[in-house]
């Protein structure tokens, strides 16, 4: 494990913890790495819902699937941030969602248990652990809130522009690239791949914006 404290102290979740304790901790969490190909799932809907996640390099998508196959892509989680914290928090005895790399990825899996219950000797740094697992939960419900924002919009134009408009906030530029091909973005939006298509074909030709592949400008 300690070939990989580098990128472990580069996490959100281990900030402000000394190197020994981080590696008191992951033995102590049976912390596990795993390299993972491009496509690789992580996860499977139905899986024990007792592992939190945490990307060490590449990215991940938590997708779902309804009952008529349908994805949608919940969440992108990149380098430094974590997955599957909040159904492992919650309590959960199964994951609803998938996990899938969407890059050859390596993550660091560990078991929740040890970590939501600390042991009699009330670790600082363990306290230290929690607090900043709670952060991190607080940032992705923000992003939960952002995305509902962006899917309940009633047509896919108004989507789509609401989508590029964070976008663009959150990297403070009109120009900037998404971490999704064009049939996930169509998911990660819910609309049709054809659909989506079409309007930013519209978009381009209507002079409001200009794109290649995952590059976007807003004009």
């Amino acid at each position: 494990m300690k070939n990989f404290l580098t990128k472990i102290k580069k996490c959100p979740i281990f900030w402000g913890i000394e190197d020994n304790d981080i590696e008191k901790m992951l033995t102590c969490m049976g912390a596990k790495v795993m390299t993972l190909d491009k496509k690789y799932t992580v996860f499977t809907e139905g899986s024990p819902a007792k592992y939190i996640g945490v990307v060490l390099s590449g990215e991940v998508q938590v997708v779902r699937n309804d009952y008529w196959g349908n994805r949608s892509i919940v969440e992108n989680d990149g380098e430094g941030q974590t997955f599957c914290e909040a159904f492992a928090c919650a309590g959960e005895r199964s994951l609803p969602v998938s996990v899938v790399a969407s890059v050859p990825s390596e993550v660091m899996l560990l078991n929740s248990d040890h970590i939501l219950h600390t042991c009699s000797n009330n670790c600082a740094f363990h306290r230290q652990l929690i607090f900043n697992l709670m952060q991190s939960l607080a940032h992705k419900n923000i992003g939960y809130h952002q995305r509902i924002e962006v899917t309940s919009k009633r047509t896919t134009r108004e989507k789509i522009m609401a989508y590029l408009t964070l976008t663009a906030k959150k990297e403070n530029s009109n120009v900037f690239t998404i971490p999704f091909d064009r049939q996930e973005l169509a998911d990660y939006l819910e609309v049709e791949r054809s659909g989506l298509s079409a309007e930013l074909s519209k978009l381009v030709s209507d002079g409001i914006i200009k794109t290649q592949k995952s590059k976007f400008e807003i004009l």
